[in-house]
């Protein structure tokens, strides 16, 4: 139940990651930075989208498209994004240009893989030094 929780812990935080790099790097790509209760709850909405969407589209695909298997992570980042972004009060907006609606996924993407990736890595290491430095 605990590492349920940690790699809950993770994943969020890798989507707000995401997130923050795609609204700090991208022209179209908005975060309502006034409303800090709506881009919680775009964190929230476009983390739990995100993992019930990949796996549901990797069984669609492997079923009708294998594939598309290889691209799944992008398309489900493309769709989590619009229905975040369609949500009223989400504090995400993705506008003009268009091509945001492009670079937006694939950043996101990458960004939340490398986070997801890192971030345990990074609390491990602390926690390691900590037992280290009581040892």
């Amino acid at each position: 139940m605990v590492m349920f929780l940690i790699r809950t812990l993770i994943f969020v935080a890798s989507a707000a990651v995401g997130l923050i790099v795609a609204d700090l790097v991208l022209e179209g790509f908005t975060i309502d930075w006034s409303h800090p209760l709506g881009f919680i709850l775009a964190i929230v909405i476009f983390a739990v989208l995100q993992s019930v969407l990949a796996p549901w589209l990797a069984t669609v695909a492997r079923r009708n498209a294998p594939a598309l298997l290889g691209g799944i992570g992008i398309v489900s980042t493309f769709v989590a994004l619009l229905i975040t972004a369609v949500i009223p009060g989400a504090g995400l907006t993705i506008g003009a240009p268009w091509w945001t609606w492009v670079a937006a996924p694939v950043l996101v993407w990458i960004v939340t893989a490398l986070a997801t990736w890192l971030l345990p890595a990074l609390f491990i290491k602390k926690k390691v030094e900590a037992r280290r430095a009581g040892a």
